[in-house]
C-alpha cells in the first residue's frame, strides 16, 4: 500500500448513532440477524476513513447511504431476492424509478427519495446524472449477478473486472466526494482520459480488497461473483494460491493510480485547464490517495470481513423482507 492513511474523521461516533436513528425513523427496522450483521459491518468506519475531513453534515448524510447500501447489498447477495431474477428485476426496477422522481413505496424506496432529495437539492444537474448514472449502474449489476446465479454460469475473469467496476458502489461514492470537497468538475474534466483511469483505478483497487477479504464468508454462501474464486476456478489452483495472485493484482492497480496521477498532471498541462478546474483535478488526486488507503484500512477492520466464522448460514432465510413482495 503506497499511500499515507490521512487517519479517522473525529465525528464518526456521532455518524453512527445518526446513521441507527435515520434507520429507525426511516422504518428500517432489522431483524436480528440483520442487525448483527450491520453492526459487524461497521458502516460508519468505512465513510470516516475514507472522508477524514468531511463535516459532520456530509459525513452523517453520506453514512446513511453507505447504510441502505449495506441493505440493499445484503438482501441481493445474500437473500432470496438476489436468487430469483424476476424479484430481483422488479426491485431494482422500483428504486430506480424513484431516483428518477418516482412516488416511493416501503421503507427502502421512502429512504432512498429522502437520500435523493437531501444530496441532490444544491447540486448541479451534470453532476446529478453523473450521480444518477452510476448508482444505476451498480443496481442493475444485481440483476445481472441474479440472471447468471440462474442460468449456472459464471463470468470471465475479464467481464468480471469491468462488472466489479460498477458492482462495488465506489463510483457513486466518488461522486459524493465532490459535494464534501465543495467541487464540481465539468463535463470536459469528466472526460480526460486520465481522470477515468484514476476513477477506474480507485474503483478496481476498491472491489479487489474486497474480494479478496470476502471470499472466505461468500464460500460459505456459495457466492461465485468473488475474483480469488474466479482465479481459482480459472487456474484450477489452490485456494491460498488464488489470494496470493490476488494479492498481487491488488498491487498492481494501486500502481495504476499512480500511473494515472501522472498522467492526469499532463492531461492537464496539455488541455491548458487551469484555476477551479485544475484545482478540482488536484483535490480529486490527492483525496483519492486516501480513500484508496482509507478503504484498504477499513477491510482489514471490520468484522463484515475479519470475522467469517461469524456468518450465521440461516441468513437467507430471514433476508429480503422489503423485497418479497
Amino acid at each position: 500500500m503506497p499511500f499515507q492513511s490521512a487517519g479517522c474523521n473525529p465525528g464518526m461516533d456521532q455518524t453512527r448513532k445518526a446513521a441507527w436513528e435515520w434507520a429507525e425513523s426511516n422504518d428500517l427496522l432489522l431483524s436480528p440477524v440483520a442487525r448483527k450483521k450491520m453492526l459487524r459491518t461497521r458502516p460508519e468506519l468505512w465513510i470516516s476513513l475514507i472522508f477524514p475531513s468531511a463535516s459532520q453534515k456530509h459525513l452523517d448524510l453520506f453514512c446513511q447511504w453507505l447504510f441502505w447500501a449495506f441493505l440493499v447489498d445484503d438482501e441481493f447477495d445474500d437473500g432470496p431476492a438476489g436468487r430469483d431474477p424476476q424479484m430481483c428485476e422488479e426491485a431494482i426496477a422500483r428504486l430506480v424509478d424513484v431516483l428518477d422522481g418516482a412516488v416511493p413505496h416501503g421503507p427502502m424506496e421512502r429512504a432512498l427519495d429522502g437520500l435523493r432529495w437531501r444530496t441532490c437539492q444544491d447540486r448541479s444537474q451534470r453532476w446529478i446524472r453523473q450521480f444518477r448514472r452510476d448508482t444505476v449502474a451498480w443496481l442493475w449489476t444485481y440483476y445481472a449477478e441474479a440472471v447468471e446465479r440462474a442460468a449456472g454460469q459464471v463470468p470471465s475473469r475479464a467481464d468480471f473486472v469491468k462488472h466489479r467496476r460498477d458492482s462495488v458502489a465506489m463510483q457513486p461514492f466518488l461522486d459524493l466526494h465532490e459535494i464534501t470537497a465543495g467541487i464540481d468538475l465539468p463535463e470536459s474534466a469528466r472526460s480526460l482520459p486520465a481522470y477515468i483511469a484514476l476513477r477506474n483505478a480507485v474503483t478496481d483497487h476498491s472491489g479487489l480488497c474486497n474480494d479478496i477479504c470476502s471470499f472466505e464468508k461468500e464460500a460459505l454462501l456459495g457466492y461465485e461473483h468473488n475474483a480469488v474464486r474466479l482465479i481459482q476456478r480459472d487456474r484450477r489452483c489452490t485456494l491460498q494460491e488464488a489470494v496470493d495472485e490476488a494479492g498481487i493484482q491488488l498491487a498492481r492497480v494501486a500502481e495504476r493510480v499512480q500511473r494515472a496521477e501522472k498522467e492526469l498532471a499532463e492531461e492537464i498541462y496539455a488541455a491548458s485547464i487551469d484555476g477551479g478546474t485544475k484545482a478540482a483535478l488536484e483535490r480529486c488526486v490527492q483525496d483519492y490517495r486516501g480513500l484508496v488507503r482509507g478503504d484498504f484500512d477499513y477491510h482489514a477492520c471490520a468484522e463484515r470481513y475479519t470475522r467469517p466464522d461469524l456468518l450465521e448460514l440461516d441468513e437467507r432465510e430471514v433476508m429480503s423482507g422489503y423485497f418479497a413482495a
